[in-house]
C-alpha cells in the first residue's frame, strides 16, 4: 500500500544489498526480508539499547499462514493470527525495558481508524487489538509471537520498534509486510471451515470457466496465477487505483478490513469503465489495437500488462475473462473465490424480470427494439464471507461480477449479492439483487412484430434462463451444476412462490401498491400476472436437429423436424433463416435465408432438410464459433410457432506428457492438432502456458498443414513446482477461431 500521496513520485526501487530482491530510496518501503541499513543506524539522539537486526522467519511464518508460495520479498501473514519474529539488540533488555511496537498501512494512519496500533508485551489476549507475547530471550536476541486482530484492515504495512527505557527514543523502522485476509481464522469474516474447500478456492493457481451452450458445456482452462511474480503487489495497486482510494485514501485503507467493501471495489476495478481498471470490454467483434478475449488463457498476462503499461486499461476482455481476473485478485487477497457459469443468462436492462425479444417473420431478431437479451452463457464469481450488513442467514456464497453490464450506484460493478437471498427472492438485499435475480429467474418471451408495427406474443418461456448453473468441482476437474443454490426446482411451488415474492418485491416501490402495467407490454397493456400465464400453444411442434456433428471447417447438415398434433391436415409456411452470433446472441452476419411450404397430414411428422455450407459461414464466424438458426412457422389458423438452435462448431486438439513429471526436470509434451480446413494453412502458433510449469508464455511455430491433416508438435517443460499443475494449449490461426486445450499434470518433489 502506497505511503507517498498522489502527485508525488513513486520510490525508486534498488538491488536489494541482501539478495532478496528490492530494497527502496524510502525507507518505509524497504523490504521486510531487510535489515535496516547502515547509514539508519542509531545518531546521538538515539543512544542505547537499539534494535540492530530483525529476522522475519519468513519459511516458518509462511508454512504457518499458508502464504509460502508468495514469492515475497515481503513476509505475507494472514490476519487474527500469530506471526513470530526475533529481534537482535545491541545490548540484552534490562528488567524494566520494554519493546514497543508501531504497525501502521496506508497514507496518515491513525489509531482512531484502526490504521495503526502501538503496542508492548502483555500477556496472550485475543481480541480486537494486535498484541506481542516474548517468547524467548537469549542475551541479545528477543523472540516474539505477534498477533493481527481478525478485523484488521488488510494491505501492506509498516513496523517499527522502540525500546521503552529512561532515555527518549525515536521509532526505528524494521521494514513491511503484508497482511491478508484469513480463511483458516474462525473469527475472521471470510472464515470457510473446509481444509479442502480452502486449498481449492484460495490456493489453487488454476482451474475451470465453462462456456458454450445449455446442451453442449465445454471447459476451458485458465490460470489464475495468484502466487506468479508481482501479482500480490499488483492486487494492492488495483484497491490504490480505484477512485475511492485517490479521493480519500485514508478512509478508504480504513473500510479494508471488511471483504464486502474490498470486493466490491475489486468488482469496479477490474472493468476499465469509470475508473481506468484491469480489463476494457468489447462486445462486437472487433478486436483491433487489443488480443481476443478467446486468445488469453489467464490472468497473469493481463495483470503484467495492466500495470507495465502504466494502469492502462487491457484490450480486450468479455465475461469469463473479467470473472477470471477478479477470481485472481481476490484468491490473492485471501478470499475464497470461485468461478460460475450460468447459461441462459438473462440481461435484463428495465427491471421488469423478463427479457423481451422482437423478432420479425424470419425470426431474425430486431435489434432496434430488443433492449433485454438471453446471453448463451454469462460467467461471474462467487466469494464466501459473511454478511455482517444482512445478518447471518445471508452469510456464504456472494455473487460478485466485473463484466460491466448495468451501473450499481453509479459505477459499473454487481454485488455482492447474497446467493442465500437471491433463492428466497429477497431481492430488495444490498447489492443489486434485482440484477442478479433476473440472470437466473427472468421469463423468456418472443414477440412478433409486424410491418403495421403491432406485434404479439409469439413465445413465452419461464423454465428456459437460468439453466445447469455450473462450477468447477472441489479437487477434480468436473463439472458440478449449482443450480440449487440459486432457485427452487423450476415449475415447483415454492419457486412460483419465490418468484411471487420477488415481483411484489421489486414493483412494490414503483407501484406504490398498485397493479403495475409492464413497460413495452406490446400495446395490449398486459397485466405482469397475465404474463406469467404461457403464451397459447399453436397444434404443431417443431426442432432442429443435427444430422451430423457440427464440425469446424465443414458442410453443416440438420433438419427441421414439424409435427401435426391434430387430426386434421394443416399447411404450414417456413420462413428459415441462420446468422452467425457472438455468444451474447447477438447476431452478426446473416447467413442463410429462404422459405418453405409444407402441407402436414392428421398427426403426420416431416422433416425440412437444411444443408449450410462452409463457404457460406466461413467468412463471417466469430471466435465464439457459435450459428443461431430460427424457424419462423405460420399456421393455417393464424397460429405461430417460433423454433430456435445454438449451434457451438466443434474443434480438436490433445494433449499428452510423455514421461513422468517432477521439478527441476525437463519432461516432453505432445500435442496433436488437426487442420479443422478443407484448405492448407500456414502461420499457425501454438501458446503454452501454466503455472509452476514454465515462465510466462511458450510460443511455437506449427509447420505448414494441408487440409484436415494431423500433425504432433512436441517442446520440453521444467515444472518449478510440485503438485497438480494446469498446462494450456491454444492452436492459434489467421485462418480459423482459436483451438484450445488443456491438461492436468501431477509434478512430484525433486527427489
Amino acid at each position: 500500500m502506497s505511503n507517498y500521496k498522489r502527485g508525488e513520485t513513486a520510490p525508486r526501487d534498488l538491488p536489494c544489498e541482501h539478495g532478496s530482491g528490492w530494497c527502496s530510496d524510502t525507507p518505509s518501503r524497504q523490504s521486510a526480508h531487510c535489515t535496516p541499513r547502515k547509514q539508519e543506524q542509531a545518531g546521538p539522539g538515539m543512544a542505547g539499547i537499539r534494535v540492530t537486526e530483525v529476522d522475519w522467519l519468513s519459511q516458518k511464518n509462511g508454512a504457518a499462514h499458508h502464504t509460502q508460495e508468495y514469492p515475497g520479498p515481503e513476509l505475507v501473514v494472514r490476519r487474527g493470527q500469530a506471526f513470530t519474529l526475533v529481534l537482535e539488540l545491541n545490548r540484552p533488555l534490562e528488567d524494566q525495558e520494554t519493546v514497543i511496537f508501531t504497525v501502521e498501512t496506508g497514507p496518515q494512519a491513525s489509531e482512531d481508524r484502526h490504521t495503526k496500533a502501538v503496542f508492548q508485551v502483555s500477556e496472550p489476549e485475543t481480541g480486537k487489538n494486535w498484541t506481542v507475547v516474548e517468547e524467548a530471550q537469549m542475551e541479545n536476541t528477543v523472540t516474539v509471537s505477534i498477533t493481527s486482530p481478525p478485523n484488521a484492515a488488510i494491505g501492506r504495512y509498516l513496523m517499527s520498534t522502540r525500546v521503552s527505557s529512561r532515555r527518549k527514543q525515536n521509532d526505528r523502522k524494521l521494514g513491511e509486510f503484508i497482511l491478508l485476509f484469513n480463511p483458516w481464522c474462525p473469527e475472521d469474516d471470510v472464515f470457510l471451515d473446509s481444509e479442502e474447500e480452502r486449498q481449492e478456492y484460495v490456493l489453487n493457481d488454476s482451474g475451470i470457466i465453462f462456456r458454450g451452450v445449455e446442451k453442449h458445456i465445454r471447459a476451458q482452462g485458465w490460470n489464475y496465477g495468484q502466487f506468479e511474480e508481482d501479482i500480490l503487489n499488483i492486487c494492492l495497486s488495483i484497491l490504490d487505483r480505484s477512485p475511492l482510494h485517490q479521493n480519500d485514501p485514508a478512509t478508504d485503507v480504513s473500510h479494508r478490513h471488511d471483504p464486502i467493501y474490498v470486493s466490491r471495489v475489486i468488482s469496479a476495478m477490474v472493468n476499465s469503465n469509470n475508473d481506468r481498471g484491469v480489463v476494457q470490454g468489447q462486445w462486437q467483434g472487433k478486436y483491433g489495437g487489443g488480443t481476443s478475449p478467446l486468445h488469453w488463457s489467464g490472468s497473469v498476462a493481463i495483470l503484467h500488462k495492466w500495470f507495465k503499461g502504466r494502469f492502462k486499461p487491457v484490450k480486450y476482455g468479455q465475461c469469463w475473462v473479467f470473472a477470471g481476473v477478479m477470481c485472481t485478485v481476490l484468491r490473492c487477497l485471501g478470499i475464497a473465490t470461485r468461478v460460475v457459469s450460468n447459461f441462459n443468462s438473462a440481461h435484463d436492462t428495465d427491471r421488469n424480470l423478463s427479457v423481451d425479444k422482437y423478432v420479425d417473420s424470419f425470426g431474425r431478431t430486431l435489434e432496434d427494439l430488443t433492449e433485454d437479451s438471453m446471453w448463451n452463457f454469462h460467467v461471474w464469481n462467487e466469494s464466501w464471507f459473511a454478511r455482517q450488513d444482512l445478518g447471518p442467514s445471508y452469510n456464504g456464497w456472494q455473487v460478485l461480477d466485473a463484466t460491466p453490464q448495468e451501473e450499481s450506484e453509479g459505477v459499473f460493478r454487481c454485488g455482492p449479492a447474497s446467493v442465500t437471498a437471491i433463492r428466497e427472492g429477497d431481492v430488495h438485499l444490498a447489492h443489486d439483487g434485482p440484477f442478479v435475480f433476473a440472470e437466473v429467474n427472468a421469463d423468456y418471451i418472443t414477440w412478433l412484430w409486424h410491418e403495421d408495427e403491432s406485434w404479439e406474443r409469439v413465445y413465452s418461456d419461464t423454465k428456459k434462463i437460468g439453466r445447469c448453473i455450473s462450477t468447477k468441482a472441489v479437487g477434480s476437474d468436473s463439472r458440478v451444476d449449482i443450480t440449487g443454490l440459486y432457485k427452487y426446482p423450476e415449475g415447483s411451488r415454492k419457486e412460483r412462490q419465490v418468484y411471487r415474492k420477488a415481483v411484489r418485491k421489486l414493483f412494490s416501490v414503483e407501484a406504490s401498491g398498485r397493479r403495475t402495467r409492464l413497460r413495452r407490454a406490446g400495446g395490449r397493456g398486459l397485466w405482469r400476472e397475465d404474463l406469467l400465464e404461457p403464451a397459447t400453444k399453436p397444434n404443431i411442434t417443431g426442432k432442429f436437429k443435427m444430422l451430423e456433428p457440427p464440425r469446424l471447417g465443414h458442410d453443416l447438415s440438420l433438419a427441421l423436424c414439424l409435427a401435426n398434433l391434430t387430426s386434421r391436415a394443416q399447411k404450414v409456411r417456413v420462413n428459415l433463416s441462420a446468422a452467425t452470433i457472438l455468444y451474447t446472441r447477438r447476431p452478426v452476419a446473416e447467413i442463410l435465408r429462404k422459405s418453405h411450404s409444407v402441407r402436414l397430414g392428421p398427426e403426420e411428422e416431416k422433416q425440412i432438410p437444411i444443408t449450410i455450407s462452409y463457404s457460406q459461414y466461413k467468412e463471417d464466424l466469430t471466435e465464439d464459433k457459435k450459428i443461431l438458426l430460427a424457424a419462423m412457422c405460420f399456421v393455417t389458423k393464424g397460429e405461430k410457432l417460433l423454433v430456435e438452435k445454438d449451434i457451438t462448431l466443434e474443434d480438436f486438439i490433445t494433449i499428452k506428457v510423455l514421461g513422468p513429471a517432477v521439478v527441476g526436470v525437463d519432461v516432453v509434451v505432445k500435442v496433436m492438432v488437426v487442420n479443422p480446413l478443407l484448405e492448407k494453412v500456414e502461420d499457425c502458433v501454438l501458446m503454452v502456458e501454466g503455472s509452476g510449469l514454465l515462465q510466462g508464455q511458450l510460443s511455437i511455430n506449427v509447420p505448414t498443414l494441408e487440409p484436415q491433416e494431423r500433425a504432433s508438435v512436441q517442446f520440453n517443460i521444467t515444472p518449478t513446482k510440485s503438485g497438480p499443475r494446469q498446462l494450456q494449449v491454444d492452436l492459434v490461426s489467421p485462418h480459423f477461431p482459436d483451438i484450445k486445450g488443456f491438461v492436468i499434470i501431477h509434478v512430484a518433489t525433486a527427489k
